[in-house]
């Protein structure tokens, strides 16, 4: 985030500090690796095509559903081999509870077929496949290989907006304006971050401003206080 910028008149080139705003971002940052690292995730997956699996599922559901649906498609179709040669009649009860169920049921099978030899670890290769966009191609590849990129769900597209972060309409541009000002060490952990944050501090019927830790560090948060409004909500 440090840029060299040349003088005129042959002075030597010095480097400018970060903003304001990117020091916020990068505190923010750590506060929220430092409350919520190491929590253990809600489902349990096995390998790569669990991760993709389970992740295309997720879309447009609650957690709960999305676990509720993993534990019994797994159990009965634990890899990309088995699934593949299951019928959309067989997977569309196992998981209901996530809507959209025959869509998804359909497609995660075809998924499956395309997968037997390995899931892709680009996101070209990967939006390419049956009902995978761009945050569950994100996702596959943060939790399922460690490579960095940036996942952006409601919650993250919503946080961000309200902290100052970026100034989107669309999760799809929150990706892209996050890419630019977020260090790249921070991609891998922030979604998961801003997701936990979503649910337990900051739901969006009702974020609790007075009691957030990054309330001094957040637009929203600020402009709560300044007018008072920080009792447990704003």
């Amino acid at each position: 985030m440090r840029k060299e910028r040349g003088q005129e008149g042959g002075e030597e080139a010095r480097q400018e500090g970060p903003s304001k705003k990117e020091e916020e971002i990068i505190l923010a940052c750590r506060l929220l690796e430092k409350h919520y690292k190491g929590r253990k995730p809600a489902v349990k997956l096995r390998s790569p095509f669990q991760t993709l699996v389970a992740t295309a599922l997720s879309a447009r559901t609650k957690d709960a559903n999305t676990l509720k649906a993993c534990g019994l498609l797994f159990a009965k179709y634990p890899t990309a081999d088995a699934l593949a040669k299951a019928t959309p009649a067989r997977v569309e009860p196992l998981i209901k509870s996530t809507g959209m169920y025959k869509a998804k049921a359909r497609n995660i099978i075809e998924l499956a077929k395309r997968v037997e030899k390995g899931v892709p670890k680009t996101i070209e290769e990967l939006v390419e496949l049956p009902g995978v966009g761009r945050k569950t191609a994100n996702c596959t590849l943060i939790y399922a290989f460690g490579i960095p990129a940036m996942c952006v769900d409601t919650h993250v597209h919503r946080i961000s907006n309200l902290l100052g972060w970026v100034s989107t309409k669309t999760p799809g541009q929150t990706e892209m304006a996050l890419r630019e000002i977020l260090p790249k060490r921070y991609w891998c952990g922030v979604n998961d971050w801003l997701v936990k944050h979503g649910q337990e501090v900051c739901p969006a019927n009702r974020p609790k401003c007075g009691e957030c830790f990054l309330k001094n560090l957040c637009d929203h948060g600020r402009s709560a206080c300044a007018e008072g409004n920080i009792i447990n909500t704003c």
